[in-house]
């Protein structure tokens, strides 16, 4: 991958991660998923933070510095076919099934008896599933706009863009496609937007860039007609103290479904955002710090 510029002056300092990798297991064999590390290995408290179904581990790492500064041990997996990870043999072991054995392996890796855990939108999902399994590791549970119920209308959105694998010519190019598609994530700024493009694309053989990620894990929505989702008896097998973010303007957790969570947890709204909050701006990482540090 073509190295990324240099960070400019006027952006935060953020603290170099160090990177790893696990072998976990498929069908096909045996695959490498990459993660991110900040903070001390033996910390006495250790945060999980898993992206979004297009993103990767890099997306949390203002956060990340910013927890290492609370003494967490904070680790930012890229799942499967997703950044720095290696790519399936086979698309359709792209599924929640492959990234629970995957995560599992990653939390064997840890060598940690307890975790908290930060997931964003795919992230989450894979967070309430462990979280619903008995004698789960996990101990706090953040989920960032996403919940039990994903209504069709939102899915069908992501099928319009995941997996389409453009080339970018440039960066500029790139950035305007992320803007786009992410549009939604908030008011990053100009600075902030330059680097989620860094982070979101790889170069391309023969010139230009493309997407981060393998275009098959967009088979899924071109299998067969998309449906509700509907995880409320996974939702109700949940112990861990939770809190759920929403996006003021978000499709994928809508609000009648962010009411009915509210009835057993927290649920907080986010301004100025839809699907789903960066958690890169100062007062959402303040939020998530304060909720952390109360446990």
């Amino acid at each position: 991958m073509r190295r990324p510029p240099p960070l400019p002056r006027d952006r935060p300092m953020i603290t170099p991660a160090r990177e790893g990798y696990v072998r976990c297991l498929s069908a096909a064999g045996f695959h490498r998923m990459a993660y991110a590390e900040w903070g001390p290995p033996d910390a006495a408290r250790t945060v999980v933070c898993v992206h979004g179904l297009t993103r990767c581990g890099q997306d949390f790492e203002v956060l990340a510095s910013a927890l290492v500064e609370d003494g967490w041990r904070v680790v930012c997996p890229d799942v499967v076919g997703r950044g720095s990870s290696d790519w399936l043999t086979d698309p359709t072991s792209y599924a929640y099934a492959q990234y629970l054995a995957d995560m599992t392996a990653l939390l064997a890796r840890l060598a940690v008896e307890r975790v908290a855990w930060i997931g964003t939108s795919m992230g989450g999902l894979i967070g309430m599933m462990l979280a619903a399994q008995p004698g789960s590791p996990i101990e706090r549970l953040l989920l960032n706009d996403i919940g039990p119920y994903i209504p069709k209308a939102a899915l069908a959105r992501l099928a319009t863009y995941v997996g389409t694998d453009p080339l970018f010519p440039d960066m500029a190019a790139a950035e305007w496609y992320v803007r786009d598609v992410h549009g939604p994530f908030g008011d990053l700024g100009d600075d902030g937007w330059q680097r989620l493009t860094e982070i979101s694309v790889t170069a391309a053989d023969g010139g230009g860039f493309r997407l981060h990620y393998d275009p098959r894990i967009g088979d899924a929505f071109r299998q067969g007609p998309l449906e509700d989702v509907d995880l409320w008896p996974i939702w109700d097998r949940i112990a861990a103290p939770t809190l759920t973010l929403r996006g003021e303007n978000s499709d994928l957790l809508a609000p009648e479904t962010a009411a009915q969570m509210g009835q057993r947890t927290q649920v907080i709204e986010i301004p100025g955002c839809g699907h789903a909050p960066a958690l890169r701006a100062a007062d959402q990482v303040a939020l998530v710090r304060e909720w952390l540090n109360a446990g």
